[in-house]
């Protein structure tokens, strides 16, 4: 009876040493990730109206929408910035924003050795001069 933990063991070993390898070469080769993975976000500028709701439902209040007004009284947006640092990656600024400027990219890479680097600007500058020349 002695040894038989043993060879179980390594039958055990043996029966996966021959079998198909699983491990992904990373850095090589990237993961094929399923397409509703959630990695970092992108903004489509045009698109947005800078109202404030998918600052308004992040739960950790993550991001940060600066806005300015125009002379017909019209919200235009001016900066757009999102610490990922404490982000959850929830998805609930996406769901919420009404003019569907707001997406999930499956770009996952986001590591940074300094906290100042979480920070993603999505947008700096303004759209007002865009807007007045078209």
């Amino acid at each position: 009876m002695l040894g038989v933990g043993l060879v179980k063991g390594l039958r055990t070993t043996a029966a996966n040493l021959f079998g198909k390898a699983i491990t992904e070469q990373y850095p090589e080769r990237k993961p094929n990730l399923p397409p509703r993975s959630h990695g970092s976000f992108t903004l489509e500028a045009e698109k947005c109206n800078a109202c404030g709701v998918c600052s308004n439902s992040c739960p950790n209040n993550v991001i940060t929408v600066s806005s300015e007004r125009d002379e017909n009284k019209k919200r235009f947006l001016t900066g757009y910035q999102m610490d990922l640092g404490y982000c959850l990656f929830c998805g609930l600024c996406v769901e919420s924003c009404p003019s569907d400027a707001l997406h999930v990219d499956n770009n996952f890479e986001l590591s940074a050795y300094y906290r100042d680097d979480t920070v993603q600007t999505l947008f700096e500058g303004a759209l007002k001069k865009q807007v007045a020349n078209e």
